[in-house]
């Protein structure tokens, strides 16, 4: 028996790839699907089954084209509802797979076809579940997703998923391995751990939502606190993955290595995103005009998702050479599909040629500590924006500044000066630049990015605190 996570930090999501006897499952595969069928090759195995814990909404899987490259059934728990050939499993449904069994155990409340997968060994001893999104370390899948789908309230499917974990879920044994579908800095759940392998026995000493002596009240009640809204592109993945989608080989292949005179001429004709996905620093340095930064080596499927709503918005892309074919599939990977192609030769090529390109003014910390300094008594009026999320505004910022997160800096442009000279901050420089990529395509060419964001502000003596300011200025 064989079982490989096979885990995509970009998405903090982990596939699984189980082989017994030469045959082979596939549980919650990402959308490019050759990397299975290449590794079962190897094993000189065949895909029998492909598993799907419920219909994502973070990421686009590749169920749809295993099973037509394969022939292998996509098996989906009770009540699922997929617009396209499935087998649609009954709870407590066991699967042969080689010498061990897969059985079905449907868990719903993070939706209501969510289901865990659990492997039994040649001995039939309860050996590993693969949880989907039912069970996190550390955490479990936020009820709210699938409230429209569902008909039903955040706490009504929080109830529902307190029933799942307690009659499904923590009655097995505390030495079973459990391999979740998601990690840190997924937003399907709150507060993930890093760790992508735990076991149920781990589960029940630090995972809150599994306290023994927990009420459901009491677990409807910290299940659904604080959840942030979720991306706008999540409703959208969902419905592809219901309903089915178009080979992202073709989507590759269909893209266009535009020169600079035939990707000015769609730019313009054309109501297109024109995407950088560059390092911020060669953003800074130059960029086409009004094209908006996400880089592709930041947290960049989320990014995409938050901020360009509509995933079918046609998009022109610019980037690293050499990393075309990989910026348009980790579009893909959310969705994203009419990708009309890139500027052949990346920015360099536009720049060569005599267009016209700006650039992002940026300052250092220490520069800005200056600037905030008081000047013969009085301080010299500084506008200063903190882009953050506002967990992070309220654990600490720079006194006196607003909060206007990236998330939804849209509700934010009134306060942004038209005419003085403003600063943006994050974190580290990737988020406040995505932030003044988006201002200077709405025309505020006096935004100045703040070099390392706020992990260098804390080295310099500018004064911060942890007391919630005004969220916006007056």
């Amino acid at each position: 028996m064989k079982i490989e996570q096979i885990y995509t930090g970009c998405l903090s999501q982990g596939a699984y790839y189980i082989e017994s006897n030469g045959e082979v499952a596939i549980i919650d595969p990402l959308r490019e699907v050759q990397p299975y069928i290449d590794r079962a090759n190897k094993d000189k195995g065949k895909i029998k089954y492909i598993f799907e814990t419920h219909f994502h909404a973070d990421f686009v899987s590749g169920h749809v084209t295993l099973a037509e490259k394969t022939g292998a059934p996509i098996i989906y728990g009770p009540t699922a509802k997929p617009k396209f050939k499935a087998h649609i499993a009954k709870d407590g449904e066991v699967f042969v797979l080689g010498e061990i069994t897969i059985t079905v155990l449907h868990t719903p409340g993070h939706t209501l076809e969510s289901s865990c997968f659990l492997l039994k060994d040649k001995d039939g001893k309860d050996y590993a579940l693969f949880s989907g999104d039912t069970l996190f370390l550390g955490d479990v899948g936020r009820p709210d997703l699938a409230q429209k789908a569902a008909n039903m309230t955040k706490e009504e499917l929080a109830g529902i998923l307190f029933d799942s974990l307690r009659t499904k879920v923590m009655t097995l044994s505390d030495d079973v391995i459990v391999y979740p579908a998601h990690g840190a800095g997924s937003a399907c759940g709150k507060n993930l751990s890093t760790e992508t392998i735990g076991t149920i026995g781990e589960q029940k000493k630090i995972n809150y939502a599994l306290r023994a002596n927990m009420t459901k009240k009491e677990f409807i009640q910290e299940v659904t606190d604080g959840l942030l809204p979720p991306p706008l592109y999540f409703p959208l993945n969902a419905k592809l993955n219901k309903e089915g989608y178009e080979n992202v080989e073709d989507i590759i292949r269909d893209a266009v290595a535009y020169d600079t005179e035939t990707f000015e001429m769609v730019a313009n004709e054309i109501d297109v995103v024109i995407l950088d996905v560059r390092h911020q620093d060669d953003y800074a340095k130059g960029h086409i005009p009004k094209s908006v930064f996400i880089g592709i080596d930041g947290n960049f499927a989320p990014w995409v998702g938050t901020l360009i709503p509509d995933i079918k918005q046609p998009i022109l892309l610019i980037t690293p050479l050499g990393r075309e074919e990989e910026s348009i599939l980790r579009l893909a990977r959310v969705g994203y599909d009419n990708t009309l192609g890139y500027l052949k030769g990346g920015f360099d090529t536009w720049k060569n040629e005599g267009l016209e390109y700006d650039t992002v003014n940026s300052i250092s910390a220490a520069m800005l500590e200056e600037l905030l300094a008081e000047i013969d008594g009085e301080k010299e009026k500084v506008f200063v924006f903190d882009v953050r999320n506002k967990g992070e505004y309220a654990a600490e910022h720079i006194v006196d500044v607003a909060s206007t997160p990236l998330d939804n800096i849209n509700d934010h442009f009134v306060e942004f000066p038209k005419e003085e000279e403003f600063y943006v901050h994050c974190t580290s420089g990737y988020r406040s630049m995505i932030s003044a990529s988006i201002l200077k395509a709405r025309g505020y060419h006096n935004v100045i990015n703040v070099a390392g964001g706020f992990n260098a502000i804390k080295k310099t003596d500018i004064k911060t605190t942890n007391f919630v300011c005004p969220t916006t200025l007056k």
